[in-house]
């Protein structure tokens, strides 16, 4: 997908967008004339990427989430929950949750919650097929005896991207809300996520992986093509890691509707904001 539909007069707003998918997303919505935000813990560096629109988010902490938030007063037709981190070593947000599910779920499931009067078109959230190999441990919500990973932290992050969307799509649909909650899987792409790898992953990367622009691809597929709401999207080729955008499969923990309700409850009560429609 390359084409895409006239976007002037449309709002988009996209976290992480000073680099990597996040930009290459953003310059394509600019360039088919949408007005777009780019939501970035550094006004400079979403400066220097050349961003026209910027403000402070950090979803590492969520006193900025809602400060982001409580300063948004316009109709937002696009949401593209893009940031994401991933660290080798243990760390916590500002709010005291693993850095990786505080920062790649809990942070969106904020933002998204309480800028979500605003959205009059879609939610779009950046998963990953690594999603097939997460796991969830309701009994340690804090991660307090978390034996750190950083692959198996990553999952689970992602997982959680796509039981959100899942939850948030029949919350949706149950209020009568024509919003729709879209998730999307960028395939893989040469980004900054790759920079603290090992020397293999990082040889790889060099060889194989596809370009921030294709893999912004599946993003502009779920937030602009004719899919129905709860849509999975990714690369076509190679076992969904390049190509052209597709409806992709998830896992059958990720089409759980009891985990996804879960989920939802654990994630209002750590970070206290809840579905306001």
């Amino acid at each position: 997908m390359t084409n895409l539909p006239p976007m002037a007069g449309r709002t988009a707003i996209i976290t992480g967008a000073n680099s990597g998918v996040g930009l290459a997303t953003a310059r394509a919505l600019a360039g088919a004339g949408a007005r777009v935000v780019s939501a970035v813990r550094s006004v400079e560096k979403g400066r220097a990427a050349g961003a026209t629109e910027v403000r402070e988010l950090d979803l590492a902490s969520l006193d900025s989430v809602r400060a982001f938030a409580a300063d948004w007063h316009d109709p937002v037709d696009l949401l593209i929950n893009n940031a994401g981190v991933s660290v080798p070593e243990f760390r916590r947000t500002a709010d005291g949750f693993e850095l990786q599910l505080g920062t790649n779920h809990l942070g969106h499931f904020a933002l998204t919650n309480l800028l979500l009067k605003h959205v009059t078109g879609r939610v779009v959230t950046l998963s990953s097929q690594a999603e097939r190999m997460g796991r969830f441990n309701f009994d340690d919500p804090r991660d307090e005896h978390l034996r750190y990973r950083q692959t198996a932290a990553y999952n689970r992050s992602k997982l959680a991207n796509l039981l959100f969307t899942a939850e948030l799509q029949r919350r949706l649909t149950a209020a009568g809300s024509p919003v729709l909650a879209m998730a999307a899987h960028p395939g893989y792409v040469a980004t900054e996520i790759y920079a603290n790898s090992g020397a293999v992953t990082k040889l790889m990367t060099r060889l194989l992986a596809q370009s921030p622009d294709d893999g912004a691809l599946p993003t502009l597929y779920a937030a602009t093509a004719d899919l129905p709401g709860n849509s999975f999207t990714g690369p076509s080729r190679f076992a969904h890691m390049i190509g052209a955008p597709e409806l992709i499969n998830r896992s059958a923990a990720a089409r759980d509707p009891e985990l996804a309700r879960r989920l939802w409850t654990l994630s209002e009560e750590l970070t206290e904001t809840s579905f306001p429609l």
